[in-house]
């Protein structure tokens, strides 16, 4: 079966054209098209509550592309699915209109328990042969908001989205370049009053591995290997200590824009709003390794997430189903 999915995000949308086909008892996707726009469509969402007319726009030109690659590949089956900024704005009705005229279809501005759940099916794909006693923490951090989801072999157990993201912590604390110290302190305590939620509904300490998904976590991970160029093979299931993370988001957070645009594994809209990434995912790790005891000392980063979730999902019933 081939089967389209559509991310849209509060920083970029992403398209991934999949055929689907059972191996070992489990389904896989094999990708026909995997691509990725930043469109920024959470532009000043957490200030004003409405998307900005650019930023719709912009979404709009990448939906009229995405439409083409689809009609071109014979995508007979489509998801799209809108999260954090969507969810936000009181002109969403704008946005699912102007979705539905190009690409046939009504988005689904799913809940966070619903993202939460598809980042998990997303990230877990790629994790075949959990021991029985492993419970996998998938952090999802987005733009808008981050999703925690805890589970095992049998599916997820405990799950939580939270406000805190990349482009929101970059609008409401982030004011200068590289921030001031002041300002990192604010991003920070957004964070741990998130994770204190967090922890009210998903027992952190039973974490036997970290798995951290999306562009923040991915272009960490990418700094802290010294990559020549953004390159998913080589980030995908990198597992690293977590010091060497936690020294690779302060370096990220303390350049100036020119120095983080010149890195070679820097996606151009990723350049104003990975100082708040790199911030939100230092503190999640720290928070992790210390709910575990120390038991957690590493984690791992995943190129696999809700996009593969979101295809997964019209071929792998929900467990409600």
């Amino acid at each position: 079966m081939r089967t389209g999915a559509i991310d849209c995000g509060t920083n970029s949308i992403r398209l991934l054209i999949a055929d689907t086909r059972e191996e070992d008892g489990r389904t896989v996707l094999d990708d026909v098209v995997r691509e990725m726009r930043v469109v920024r469509l959470g532009q000043g969402v957490d200030a004003t509550g409405w998307l900005a007319e650019a930023a719709l726009e912009r979404t709009f030109a990448a939906a009229e592309h995405y439409a083409r690659l689809l009609a071109e590949h014979g995508v007979e089956h489509l998801r799209f699915v809108a999260t954090s900024a969507t969810r936000d704005a009181g002109n969403r009705d704008v946005f699912l209109e102007g979705i539905r005229s190009r690409l046939g279809v009504v988005p689904e501005v799913v809940t966070g328990d619903e993202e939460a759940r598809l980042s998990f099916l997303g990230a877990a794909a790629a994790l075949p042969g959990l021991a029985p006693e492993d419970r996998v923490l998938v952090v999802d951090l987005g733009g808008g908001s981050t999703e925690f989801v805890l589970g095992d072999a049998g599916g997820v157990r405990a799950g939580r989205s939270v406000d805190v993201g990349c482009v929101r912590m970059t609008e409401r604390h982030l004011g200068s370049n590289p921030p001031t110290p002041a300002q990192q302190e604010a991003v920070l305590r957004d964070v741990d009053a998130a994770l204190r939620t967090v922890a009210a509904s998903v027992p952190l300490a039973a974490t036997t591995h970290l798995v951290g998904v999306a562009g923040s976590v991915t272009t960490v991970t990418a700094h802290a290997l010294g990559l020549p160029a953004y390159d998913p093979a080589a980030i995908d299931g990198a597992e690293l200590p977590l010091e060497r993370i936690e020294a690779a988001a302060r370096e990220l957070t303390a350049m100036t824009r020119e120095e983080r645009a010149r890195l070679p594994y820097m996606h151009e809209g990723r350049v104003d709003v990975i100082g708040g990434g790199a911030l939100v995912w230092r503190r999640i790790v720290a928070a992790v390794a210390e709910a575990t005891g120390g038991r957690v000392r590493s984690a791992i980063a995943s190129e696999h997430d809700i996009l593969d979730g979101i295809a997964l999902s019209q071929v792998v019933p929900s467990p409600a189903e």
